[in-house]
C-alpha cells in the first residue's frame, strides 16, 4: 500500500456536486493498493499513520498524534499512486484490481475506526473532487 498524508484544517470529497465526506482538522489520505498487499498490510499502514506524530504541540514542534489533536480522517482511493512513469503517459498496471483493492481500502479504514478515529471517505471508482485546506503545509509519504 502507499499513501499521502497530509496534515489539514479541513478536507473534502465530492461526487457528482455533493459531499460524500467531509473533515475539518486531521489527515487527508490518498490509499493506493498494490497487488501483493494483504490485510495486514492494511492494518499495519492504518496503525503507522494514526500513530503519526505530526500536529504541533505547545512549544510548536511536531509532536502531537492525530488522537492528541482530536482529528478525523479522510480517505480517498487513488490507485495513481501507483503509476509507472517510465514514458510520458503513465500506466497504472502496477495497481491491484479493484476486486483486491476494495477490500483492502475498507480493512484500512475499519481498523482506522476501530482505533476510535471519524473516518470519512470518498468512492472507490467514482470520478471524485477533493478539496483541502493544507495545514503546514505538511505531507508524509
Amino acid at each position: 500500500m502507499r499513501a499521502v498524508v497530509t496534515r489539514v484544517r479541513s478536507a473534502s470529497v465530492e461526487i457528482d456536486g455533493k459531499i460524500n465526506g467531509q473533515i475539518g482538522r486531521g489527515y487527508l489520505i490518498l490509499l493506493g493498493v498494490g497487488p501483493s498487499d494483504t490485510e495486514d498490510t492494511a492494518v499495519k499502514l492504518a496503525d503507522k499513520i494514526c500513530n503519526l506524530r505530526i500536529f504541533e504541540d505547545e512549544n510548536g514542534k511536531m509532536n502531537r498524534s492525530l488522537e492528541q489533536a482530536g482529528g478525523g480522517i479522510l480517505v480517498v482511493s487513488q490507485f495513481t499512486l501507483y503509476a509507472d512513469t517510465s514514458s510520458r503517459r503513465p500506466g497504472f498496471t502496477g495497481a491491484a484490481k479493484p476486486d483486491l483493492a476494495v477490500p483492502l481500502y475498507e480493512k484500512f479504514m475499519t481498523h482506522c475506526r476501530e482505533r476510535g478515529f471519524d473516518v470519512q471517505h470518498g468512492e472507490f471508482g467514482a470520478d471524485m473532487q477533493v478539496f483541502s485546506q493544507n495545514d503546514g503545509p505538511v505531507t508524509i509519504l
